[in-house]
């Protein structure tokens, strides 16, 4: 996992839902970022997507931005391809950008594993926070409520350590490109 106090990796990405390519200093919010990595077909991404939608608004008004990104193989996965990501967030009403990882450069340097990964930034691009949302998974009947990403933004915000233990992500492999 990327080392809590790394700074963010820099990136321009193309934004599949304005059409337009977005860099990390535009993203940036004025209290902090929060990043995820995510793809349209996932099974656990699928159980967390309404959730994400009032999250990233719940952050917004904290002032913290919200930014997807899915990296996924498109060529053996095309339902995670640009036009498909535009389409599902579009139909989600995703209040965040999509952006499309095409060379995989950026999960990499993210140290993202797999989908859904959250990594959660200060106003300073320095990691507070990387890992899961909150315990639920598809099946195990858990409220999708945010707790752990919700809980480390009010840690950053109070300027408090966050002394909970931070779960990895569980989810789908993020789909790597074969040479």
């Amino acid at each position: 996992m990327l080392p809590l106090g790394t700074v963010a990796p820099d990136f321009e990405l193309w934004d599949t839902v304005s059409n337009s390519s977005k860099t990390l200093n535009k993203l940036k919010g004025i209290n902090g970022t929060l990043i995820m990595f995510i793809c349209n077909h996932c099974p656990f991404v699928i159980h967390i997507n309404e959730a994400l939608v009032s999250i990233a608004n719940s952050l917004y008004k904290e002032g913290i931005s919200v930014v997807a990104i899915s990296s996924n193989d498109v060529k053996n996965y095309p339902q995670d391809g640009p036009e498909e990501m535009k389409k599902n967030a579009k139909n989600l009403n995703y209040p965040f950008p999509y952006l499309y990882d095409e060379t995989q450069s950026v999960a990499i340097a993210y140290d993202a594993a797999c989908t859904p990964d959250f990594f959660l930034f200060d106003v300073d691009l320095k990691l507070v926070y990387r890992g899961q949302l909150d315990d639920s998974r598809p099946g195990n009947r858990l409220l999708v409520d945010g707790k752990d990403i919700l809980y480390a933004m009010q840690c950053m915000i109070e300027n408090k350590p966050n002394t909970r233990p931070q779960k990895p992500s569980i989810g789908c492999n993020i789909k790597w490109k074969t040479c």
